[in-house]
């Protein structure tokens, strides 16, 4: 095992200071860098960088200010490049430190709580030849096993919302270990607590999906305290592309649904989501970084919009997979601080790239206020940077925002979430 060697500083713009420990490249220029950026590192990290190796790439981890350089010390063993930033730069900064090192032909984004199969990067090469694509998305499946649950029984209101009906699903174990905020899929709603406990609205009829050990585990499973027999143990999708709601929100195709080969041919969608994504070093030339003012949540689909607006196509490619820990880092939408940047970053993304008569009315819709108040704090203070950089990006569009939003806003944003029959 090589020890970990500190190099001489290197002082970046912003005077942010940085390091790099090993895993020096030397030879022809590489197909691709891989850049994978690690802020919270967990045992993920290190499968990570080795499936990232396997990809025959240069492989460069941004250590992001984590705690104790602790992802500089999992990292630097691999063999991978690492670059450490002594402050958390955000998943934008992160990325755009990577990509001003970055040495590869290609230059692909890898989460450090995801791991690339086999042949990811020659399939996103192979796809990447049409100049036209920007670039290309894998199809990312959720990491582990679920089993399939259908709740029967008479079907009860929820408390304040008459419209919703279910079952309370108030515990859910396997092998008796507590999976209540595991559950997964289109028939389960978002966990809700209150002084008499947690729990989760189902929907009546609707699948919802369990984590197990495997296909074959022979586990017992439970939910509010039934053994629930039988079930087919499947893969569940992550993402399978990236499409764009008329509100402006940006979703991922297939989430949470069975991999039972709906997905398993190649489109267009609209855009590539920063878990899994490759383009080439030329594309990020000519449409400019990721956003560092969003730091993290919307700036791969802010990127890919103004890819769009250059008159370049996203690429979804399902003959290359990736497995993602799903928001192992960040905590994901039961974070508040996720929540913020993603609902505060939505706006901007409208503001910098949408028609014009969209972007106004999503700025006089923030001036009014409404329930996110600190959310409508942050968009007036960025307000004025995204109308300046959406006037200066305009000369070089080669399409003109009307046409990206009519073909995409709404487009590929429903399917079928129940196992296919």
């Amino acid at each position: 095992m090589r020890p970990v060697e500190a190099a001489p500083g290197c002082a970046l713009p912003g005077g942010e200071l940085t390091s790099r420990i090993g895993g020096e490249v030397s030879g022809p220029r590489p197909v691709a860098t891989i850049i994978v950026l690690s802020y919270r590192p967990g045992a993920w990290l290190v499968p990570c960088l080795e499936s990232a190796l396997g990809q025959d790439a240069d492989v460069l981890c941004i250590d992001n200010g984590s705690d104790d350089r602790l992802a500089s010390a999992l990292a630097g063993p691999t063999g991978a490049r690492v670059l450490r930033s002594e402050r958390n730069l955000g998943f934008s900064g992160g990325v755009n430190l990577g990509l001003r090192h970055a040495r590869g032909r290609l230059v692909a984004l890898l989460n450090d709580d995801a791991v690339a199969g086999p042949g990811w990067i020659e399939a996103a090469s192979s796809a990447l030849e049409d100049p036209s694509v920007a670039a290309v998305a894998p199809k990312v499946l959720m990491s582990g096993w679920y089993r399939q649950v259908r709740l029967g029984g008479a079907a009860t209101e929820a408390p304040g919302d008459p419209r919703r009906l279910g079952t309370q699903v108030r515990t859910a174990t396997v092998g008796g270990h507590d999976v209540l905020e595991r559950l997964a899929g289109g028939g389960i709603h978002r966990l809700e607590s209150d002084d008499s406990g947690r729990w989760r609205w189902s929907v009546p009829g609707a699948s919802f999906y369990v984590p197990v050990g495997g296909p074959g585990a022979d586990e017992e499973l439970e939910v509010n305290g039934r053994l629930i027999a039988g079930g087919t143990a499947s893969r569940l999708i992550n993402k399978a592309g990236s499409y764009l709601r008329p509100d402006g929100i940006l979703g991922d195709f297939g989430s949470e649904t069975p991999d039972d080969g709906r997905f398993d041919h190649p489109r267009e969608c609209f855009f590539a989501s920063g878990t899994a994504m490759v383009a080439r070093a030329e594309t990020f030339a000519a449409v400019g970084p990721l956003a560092d003012q969003f730091f993290a949540y919307y700036e791969d689909g802010d990127w890919s919009w103004r890819a769009r607006l250059l008159g370049r196509r996203v690429l979804y490619d399902p003959s290359a997979t990736v497995e993602h820990r799903v928001s192992a880092t960040s905590g994901g939408a039961t974070s508040p601080r996720v929540r913020y940047l993603a609902e505060r970053n939505r706006s901007l993304c409208l503001l910098r790239n949408a028609p014009a008569a969209v972007a106004a009315a999503e700025l006089r819709r923030r001036m009014g206020g409404g329930p996110l108040d600190g959310v409508r704090r942050g968009v007036l203070r960025s307000a004025p940077w995204a109308l300046r950089s959406r006037w200066a990006m305009a000369p070089q569009r080669q399409v003109a925002p009307a046409a990206v939003w009519d073909r995409w806003a709404g487009a590929d944003n429903t399917w079928e979430g129940s196992p296919a029959e």
